[in-house]
């Protein structure tokens, strides 16, 4: 997790202007600074050089890489340990006494393990709820006093695996939806105050997490040795070395360019009259779509073309015994399956 400072020019762009502050979970560092009108129009994204943004009250900004190690820019934080939580609201509620917190933005996105909800180890839905959903409720209602005095934003990376059943994100997608439907809540009890709320559900960008292939074969690695003997034996080594190859195949088709996310959290932050919903990514409007309009079935086998498409447990198989699979379930597809939302963040 990271804080920005926001330093915002107001009119016309003249120096001077006073620093405000936001704080952005995630790794890096980045400062909002004011500029002179005429730069380039371009969003800051990691690893991306300084840039522009233009709010639509006629706000200029500039986003500005910082270096870690910055005094008074960075902070190491775990959203699971309350003392890393409670230093960073001391540190933003110190630094905002007079100029006031404009913007919260949550991208916590954790997950560790890509299997069915049976296989998937109860402690990674533990700890997917502790960073994804907790962490974010601790640290969004200590910053709450703040946003309210100045009627400013809270905006929320969340992902499409929270509203649609992804085949092997169980724990990942709960997490996700209990902390939009948090968000939404917020949304309606915090209109009162002036204070806006977005949630932003981006489709599969390459990000660090989504680059690290050899972390997700450790994974699958510490998975499979870790399963009961029965399980294993129920689904099958060449089961979850199945899924795992779509998974990773999905994966190569993250987008490598970030400014859809960028640009969306820059809009909520500065726009007048944010949207509660952003849907940044290739693709995304065509899976809500489907989502919401066709049947149950259709939906299903869109997601599994779409993301993973498990073949049949080592169990259901023809010959083994009990074996009864359905028609669905025998039935095993083997397409191309595009971009995933487990690490859009």
């Amino acid at each position: 997790m990271f804080l920005i400072q926001k330093q915002i020019l107001k009119g016309r762009g003249f120096p001077g202007a006073q620093p405000r502050w936001g704080a952005l979970e995630n790794v890096e560092g980045v400062q909002f600074m004011p500029r002179a009108r005429g730069g380039n129009r371009r969003a800051w994204c990691p690893g991306a050089q300084p840039g522009w943004a233009t709010s639509e009250n006629g706000e200029r900004v500039q986003f500005t890489p910082r270096a870690r190690g910055v005094p008074g820019h960075l902070l190491q934080m775990d959203l699971t340990k309350p003392g890393d939580i409670s230093r960073a609201l001391e540190f933003t509620k110190a630094h905002t006494t007079s100029t006031g917190l404009w913007g919260l933005v949550n991208n916590a996105g954790f997950n560790d393990v890509v299997a069915d909800a049976e296989l998937a180890p109860l402690a990674t839905f533990r700890s997917c709820m502790e960073v994804n959903f907790f962490g974010t409720l601790q640290l969004t209602k200590g910053l709450l006093p703040l946003l309210r005095r100045s009627r400013g934003r809270i905006v929320t990376l969340g992902s499409p695996a929270g509203d649609m059943p992804y085949p092997c994100l169980g724990a990942y997608g709960t997490s996700k939806a209990a902390v939009v439907l948090l968000m939404d809540t917020f949304n309606c009890e915090l209109l009162p105050w002036g204070v806006k709320v977005s949630v932003i559900q981006p489709g599969c960008f390459k990000t660090e997490s989504v680059k690290n292939v050899s972390n997700w074969e450790r994974r699958k690695r510490l998975l499979l040795t870790s399963l009961p003997q029965e399980l294993l034996q129920a689904y099958g080594e060449d089961y979850i070395e199945h899924v795992h190859g779509q998974f990773l195949h999905s994966l190569s088709l993250a987008l490598p360019d970030l400014s859809p996310v960028v640009d969306a959290i820059i809009d909520a932050l500065l726009a007048a009259h944010p949207p509660s919903r952003y849907y940044p990514g290739r693709g995304v409007g065509l899976m809500y779509f489907i989502h919401y309009y066709l049947p149950e079935g259709l939906r299903r086998r869109f997601l599994q073309a779409f993301f993973i498409s498990p073949c049949l447990p080592s169990a259901l198989r023809p010959g083994k015994p009990g074996s009864t699979p359905t028609q669905d379930a025998a039935q095993d597809p083997d397409p191309s399956p595009g971009p995933s939302p487990t690490v859009a963040q």
